[in-house]
């Protein structure tokens, strides 16, 4: 009888022990099913959040932070979650916009990749080189590098010295990360402008009066300026590419304003088109030594890929549409109907 007796309670042990096993097993699945819910679940805000790493920050101070700001519930699991990938260590500081509808384990990825919070700093078409400065000199969350320094100064920073920079930055969107700087800003506007230029002047059409690349820039920055219509650049391009053939005078007004600098007052008047400067192209053949402005990337085409025709000149309509001329007379009767009546 007694050794019944201990049969029975070995069975019984062993039946505990499974059971507590069974019961292990069970806590394990909940607790692993819990980890997954809660990594893929979306975090619990309803507006975007800011959340700033610092420099030298670890994640548990980070995941501290989202837990006292009710952005992350259980931040165990995303320190979990980094310990079995490896990245504990591998936050990169930046300021972060954390969107709606973010999961856990879509933010961990954030901080890892370093895809911090940035901001667009935009470069506009036919700006000139010292408009573009004031514009970065007024962004608020650039910091600023070039404050007092001149533009040979500049160019040398960006690996060409000796290059006038006007017209040498591309205009374009880019973005700004917290401790983004306006020298960063110049730098990418001034590879993306010579990669640009440099693929747009290998594909050039052939027998253009264009020397260089540099020359092409020039006579884009002269149309970028004289019309803001697409689908006119070409034609307008086409006018001067002929001129510049024929040995005409481009005798266009953006080049006399931009060499009258200062003390152009928004209106120019006939003695203007007299007074003689490097950029006054109704006084001087050719193109003027620099670009006048920013131009881009249509402009650049179309100076490079001018429309055929036999226009040599080119009225405004006052809509920001041109009437096109291929005799002085046709031209003069064009600038009747639509200047001087007006």
């Amino acid at each position: 009888m007694a050794a019944r007796g201990g049969g029975t309670g070995r069975r019984a042990r062993l039946m505990r022990g499974v059971a507590g096993l069974f019961a292990l097993l069970l806590l394990g699945l909940w607790i692993h099913a819990d980890y997954r819910s809660s990594l893929d679940r979306p975090l619990p805000i309803r507006q975007s959040e800011r959340l700033m790493v610092h420099k030298g920050q670890g994640l548990a101070a980070v995941a501290q932070e989202l837990r006292q700001r009710r952005i992350v519930v259980e931040p165990v699991w995303l320190r979990l979650l980094a310990a079995t990938r490896g990245v504990s260590g591998d936050l990169k500081f930046g300021e972060y916009e954390i969107p709606p509808g973010t999961t856990a384990r879509g933010l961990l990825d954030m901080l890892v990749s370093g895809r911090s919070r940035q901001e667009p700093v935009t470069i506009i078409e036919g700006w000139t080189f010292r408009q573009m400065r004031e514009a970065l000199a007024r962004h608020p969350n650039l910091r600023q590098e070039t404050a007092g320094r001149t533009a040979e100064d500049i160019m040398a920073l960006l690996g060409s010295p000796g290059l006038l920079p006007e017209g040498q930055f591309f205009p374009d969107t880019y973005f700004t990360g917290r401790h983004t700087s306006d020298l960063d800003i110049l730098r990418q506007a001034h590879r993306k402008m010579r990669a640009i230029l440099a693929a747009e002047w290998q594909d050039r059409a052939p027998n253009l009066p264009l020397n260089s690349p540099e020359e092409a820039l020039t006579l884009a920055s002269i149309v970028e300026k004289e019309t803001g219509q697409a689908s006119e650049r070409p034609a307008i391009a086409g006018v001067f590419v002929r001129r510049l053939l024929q040995g005409m005078r481009l005798q266009t007004d953006p080049t006399v304003i931009y060499g009258m600098g200062e003390q152009f007052q928004g209106n120019i008047r006939r003695e203007d088109l007299r007074r003689d400067t490097p950029y006054n192209t109704y006084t001087r053949s050719g193109l003027p030594p620099t670009p006048i402005a920013l131009p881009g990337r249509q402009s650049i085409r179309a100076a490079l890929h001018p429309a055929a025709g036999g226009s040599l000149y080119f009225v405004a309509r006052g809509d920001g549409s041109h009437v096109f001329s291929a005799t002085l007379e046709e031209h003069e009767r064009a600038v009747d109907q639509f200047q001087r009546r007006r």
